[in-house]
């Protein structure tokens, strides 16, 4: 299994979820490492395992259907799984595609309230308001403790090809204490940054890299899982009309990014398209994780999110190297070679984008007339932070507006991300684009 930094979390708030009596439940896009990240978690703290596929293994389901009392739901469950000791408070039972048995998820209430078997769920495309609602059955409210899994970060990344951690501990020092790195390590860094944004965090594309190092293999597994995305899309709606909604949207993505003002247009889905029309398939495609909705803000002021501007946004992918396969087959060897004004930006944006979600940063951005634009900003502290985003070496008008003007914009500091080094000048952190996942870990 690659390392995945939920594992920490899902270790420091074990007591606090059984002090509460809730469930652990990963949720996520299909396919980032959920199954792989639940089985090692329960493999790491209880003796048995008895581990469910509702996806895989559909008469399963008819444990379910008949009363939840947990005695006999134990008793039917170790005759369909006789390899298996049901041991009181040793034992967990993983519920994997739980959203597949909407009665499974019911009984979660019962087996945390009797407190003897431990559950674990997975969930796909479950942000989903409305998902299983054919059966028309409650949700087990206060009983589940819900944990985001994507794709790997960059981080992650780095460590599933080998690279010792003793790197990001480098790194870190080094943009705490905003002293250049070592150009080698940087010169290294640039070029593991490029490569991860062909290929992306996604483990099983991951792995076909690491054994093959075939580019085109990593593109026809992208593309396969896009298109198992989009049999997702089928299996859930099926209105049609919905569905071509949905799909309108998710393909539309990449000329959306292509343009110089990257705000989402709906005359760009399809002539004459309103936002009445695409408000529930976008809501559908951010609410899976598949697409990430980053809003422009009207003032930059504290708490961010209280001045966003809901019809005014970016979407960006929720994965880098899923984003590349989606654009032409050349555009992979363009970045490895060092191009990096291609796509008119969007590639950086989209990685960044990606980055910023992975640490928990929301997104929003910064657009005032058309005339200034800042691509990201995040809280730090009690600092409001503009990210500027240079495919090359440009000069940061905006950034240097906004700095130039305190009075009128609230803003100290800023953080310019290129392929240079890193640098402070002027209140501007100057970092290279791999950094962009650090940038918590930045002081002012």
């Amino acid at each position: 299994m690659f390392y995945r930094k939920l594992m920490s979390e899902l270790e420091k708030t074990k007591e606090i979820r059984k002090d509460s009596k809730q469930a652990l439940i990963i949720r996520g896009p299909r396919q980032v490492g959920k199954t792989t990240l639940a089985l090692t978690y329960a493999k790491n703290n209880y003796k048995n395992v008895c581990y469910i596929n509702f996806l895989d293994n559909t008469r399963i389901k008819e444990i379910f259907n008949a009363d939840l009392n947990v005695d006999r739901l134990i008793r039917d469950l170790s005759t369909f799984y006789p390899n298996i000791k049901f041991e009181p408070f040793k034992t967990v039972i993983i519920f994997d595609e739980i959203q597949e048995c909407a009665r499974a998820r019911m009984s979660i209430k019962p087996f945390m309230l009797d407190g003897r078997f431990d559950v674990i769920g997975t969930r796909s495309l479950l942000g989903i308001r409305g998902y299983n609602r054919k059966y028309d059955l409650s949700v087990p409210t206060g009983f589940e403790a819900f944990y985001n899994l994507s794709s790997l970060d960059f981080e992650e990344y780095l460590l599933a090809k080998g690279i010792n951690n003793g790197i990001i501990t480098y790194l870190k020092t080094c943009i705490q204490k905003k002293e250049p790195i070592n150009n080698s390590i940087h010169s290294l860094m640039l070029d593991y940054f490029r490569e991860y944004i062909v290929v992306g965090g996604m483990p099983q594309v991951i792995n076909t890299y690491n054994k093959y190092h075939d580019l085109n293999e990593v593109r026809r597994n992208q593309r396969y899982i896009l298109e198992q995305y989009k049999d997702d899309f089928d299996n859930i709606y099926t209105n049609n009309t919905e569905l071509n909604r949905i799909l309108l949207v998710f393909n539309s993505i990449p000329s959306q990014l292509a343009k110089e003002n990257k705000k989402f247009q709906y005359s760009k889905i399809k002539t004459g398209a309103r936002s009445k029309e695409f408000y529930d398939a976008i809501n559908f495609l951010t609410e899976s994780g598949l697409i990430l909705k980053c809003n422009n803000l009207n003032t930059l002021d504290l708490p961010l999110g209280a001045y966003k501007i809901d019809n005014e946004f970016k979407l960006y992918f929720f994965d880098t190297g899923l984003f590349i396969s989606l654009l032409d087959d050349y555009t992979a060897s363009d970045i490895l070679l060092g191009n990096l004004s291609i796509y008119k930006g969007a590639i950086f944006e989209n990685v960044i984008a990606d980055t910023l979600n992975k640490n928990n940063i929301p997104l929003y951005y910064y657009n005032k007339n058309n005339s200034l634009e800042l691509d990201f900003i995040y809280r730090l502290n009690n600092n409001i932070i503009p990210l500027e985003i240079k495919a090359t070496n440009g000069n940061a008008k905006s950034l240097k507006t906004v700095l130039n003007n305190y009075n009128e914009y609230n803003v100290k500091y800023g953080i310019k991300l290129t392929a240079n080094n890193i640098s402070f000048n002027n209140n501007i952190l100057n970092l290279p684009y791999y950094l962009s996942l650090l940038v918590n870990e930045v002081s002012f």
